[in-house]
């Protein structure tokens, strides 16, 4: 769970817990919310903090550098033409 937090609170701001008190009428859990454009940036930095963590940088430092590289990649992800139409094609089908 305390890796989870680092990339919820680099990408959203806020751990699991701290979402579930912010919004204790939703069901499941903030990940379940996400935007295409945040599950994107999450998967890559998902990847990045296993590879941080092989070079053995500290918690904080990660999460610092993490929350930095989120904001550029939310910011150019919004703008990707392609990411556009993924969130087109997907708000046709209903996954529920």
């Amino acid at each position: 769970a305390s890796e989870a937090d680092v990339l919820n609170k680099a990408l959203y701001g806020m751990t699991a817990k701290e979402w579930k008190e912010l919004n204790p009428d939703k069901e499941g859990n903030i990940r379940d919310y996400s935007t295409v454009e945040q599950l994107i940036c999450l998967a890559n930095l998902e990847t990045l903090n296993a590879h941080l963590i092989d070079q053995k940088m500290v918690q904080g430092e990660r999460l610092t550098l993490l929350n930095k590289i989120a904001q550029e990649q939310m910011k150019s992800i919004s703008g990707n033409s392609s990411v556009k139409k993924l969130k087109v094609n997907s708000e046709k089908y209903d996954y529920s």
